[in-house]
Formats: structure tokens, C-alpha cells, sequence
């Protein structure tokens, strides 16, 4: 188990197996040093636990608490694709949509759940550039949805030696 597992640990939380797909997508894609995930819902063991809109059926609290299990499902994301988040070099972009009342304007408050996640298991990697966006309605009347961009390093050599330089 990797630094940032062990983190997630210390917190109580675990790292849970990747959510699959709801239609034809992948959850997350390396396109050179990057990660991105698709956008990832508060499931909790294949289950969405609070369905509704923040501002009437679900609390900004409970929203923020599901914003921080959506960062978590994005980090099971990244793994399944790097195979390790201690290859993280720092996330980049963190994107919050929250299924919200029109008159509901804390956003940001409920992306924070997400962002301090991040911060509280990846430390200053976790720090990113950051959008919270209100919409109408998110797939499975999920009341948020976190998607993320991460810079991932290459696997150090195995015998400990610096990578070679590369020929030109």
C-alpha cells in the first residue's frame, strides 16, 4: 500500500474498486502525463445513497460529504489506470457539477467536499485550478458529479537508477 493509500486509510475511508461505466465511456483515460476521469457520482458500493436536488431534497452539507465519495471514486479512477496514486504529480483540474435548486448558489461550498479530499490525501499535490457549476439535473438524480485532471509520473526503474536521457 502506497503513501496515499495509507492516507486514505488514516481518514477511515478506503479506496473502492472502480465504478463501471453507466453507458459507453471509460472511466478514466492517460493522454501523455495526464489523467482525466470521466465525471464520477457518489456511488458507494454500486448504490447511490442520496439521490435529489441540493437545496430541497439534499442538505449543502450532505451534498459536500457526497462530493468528497465522488473525489474518491475519481482516485479509484486514476489508479485503475496508472496502477498506483503515488505516481501523482499534482491534480490539475478539479470540474463539480451539483444538481441544484435555481435558487441554491453554494456551489462552491459543496466542490469543497471534493478539494479537501484531495488536499487531505494528496497534500500540496492535491492543490488544483477548480469550476463549480450548477445544472438542472446529473445522470441517476445523482446530486453531484466530480470529475478531475491529474499529472502522473512515469514508473521509476526498478534497479533504482535514473531514467536515461533521451537521444536526439
Amino acid at each position: 500500500m502506497g503513501t496515499v493509500e495509507k492516507r486514505i486509510a488514516a481518514l477511515g475511508l478506503r479506496l473502492p474498486e472502480v465504478v463501471p461505466p453507466l453507458a459507453t465511456y471509460q472511466p478514466a483515460v492517460r493522454s501523455g502525463p495526464y489523467v482525466v476521469t470521466s465525471g464520477q457520482l457518489p456511488m458507494v458500493d454500486g448504490v447511490m445513497p442520496v439521490t435529489g436536488k441540493v437545496g430541497t431534497e439534499v442538505g449543502a452539507e450532505q451534498a459536500k460529504e457526497l462530493a468528497a465519495v465522488s473525489a474518491l471514486n475519481a482516485l479509484a479512477a486514476v489508479k485503475s489506470v496508472v496502477g498506483d496514486l503515488d505516481r501523482i504529480v499534482r491534480v490539475v483540474k478539479v470540474v463539480g457539477f451539483v444538481a441544484s435548486t435555481p435558487d441554491f448558489t453554494g456551489q462552491p461550498g459543496v466542490v469543497d467536499g471534493a478539494s479537501e479530499l484531495l488536499g487531505d490525501v494528496l497534500g500540496d499535490k492535491g492543490v488544483h485550478a477548480r469550476s463549480a457549476v450548477g445544472v438542472a439535473v446529473l445522470p441517476l438524480d445523482a446530486p453531484v458529479e466530480i470529475e478531475i485532471q491529474v499529472e502522473v509520473r512515469d514508473q521509476e526503474p526498478s534497479n533504482g537508477s535514473p531514467p536515461c536521457p533521451s537521444r536526439r
